[in-house]
C-alpha cells in the first residue's frame, strides 16, 4: 500500500507542478509575444478552466496520500526535517491555490465575459506572480523530498 500511496503522492505533484512549469515558462511567454490581449485574456481563462480541476485532483492525492504516508511512518515525531518541510510548503502551496482560484481566477473570468480587458490584464497577472510563487516552492518541496532522500 506505501508503494500505491508514493505513486499516488508523485503523480500529483507531476501534475501539479509539472503543468505550472510548463504554463508559466513556455505558454505564457508564447501567448504574451503572440497574441493581442482579446485573444490571450479568453485562452488563459480556458487554459485555468481546463487546468484547475486537475489541481483539486492533484491537491487531493498529495494530501491524502501525503498523510497516510506520514502516518505509516509513525507520524510528525518519527520523520525528519524533509517531511516537516514538505508537509509546511505543500500546505503554503493548497494556501496560494485557494487563493488564485477564489481570487484573480474568479475576476479574470468575470471580466473576459465583460470583455474588460485591463481588468482581465491585472487578474492574470496576480495569477502570473502567485504561480510564480507556488511554482518555486514546488521545486523546493521537490528538492526537500529527493535531497532529503525520502523518493527512493
Amino acid at each position: 500500500m506505501r508503494e500505491i500511496a508514493l505513486s499516488l503522492h508523485v503523480l500529483g505533484v507531476v501534475v501539479w507542478v509539472g503543468g505550472m512549469f510548463f504554463a508559466h515558462l513556455a505558454l505564457r511567454p508564447a501567448a504574451l509575444r503572440l497574441l493581442e490581449p482579446a485573444q490571450r485574456l479568453p485562452l488563459w481563462a480556458g487554459v485555468f478552466g481546463r487546468f484547475f480541476p486537475w489541481v483539486w485532483a492533484s491537491v487531493s492525492l498529495i494530501l491524502g496520500s501525503g498523510l497516510y504516508l506520514l502516518l505509516a511512518m509513525g507520524g510528525f515525531r518519527a520523520v525528519g526535517w524533509p517531511v516537516h518541510l514538505m508537509f509546511a510548503l505543500g500546505l503554503a502551496m493548497t494556501a496560494i491555490f485557494l487563493y488564485i482560484f477564489f481570487s484573480p481566477y474568479r475576476r479574470l473570468k468575470q471580466f473576459v465575459v465583460l470583455r474588460d480587458w485591463k481588468g482581465a490584464a491585472d487578474a492574470l497577472a496576480q495569477i502570473r506572480k502567485a504561480v510564480g510563487i507556488n511554482l518555486s516552492l514546488g521545486i523546493l518541496t521537490i528538492l526537500a523530498a529527493t535531497a532529503g532522500g525520502l523518493v527512493v
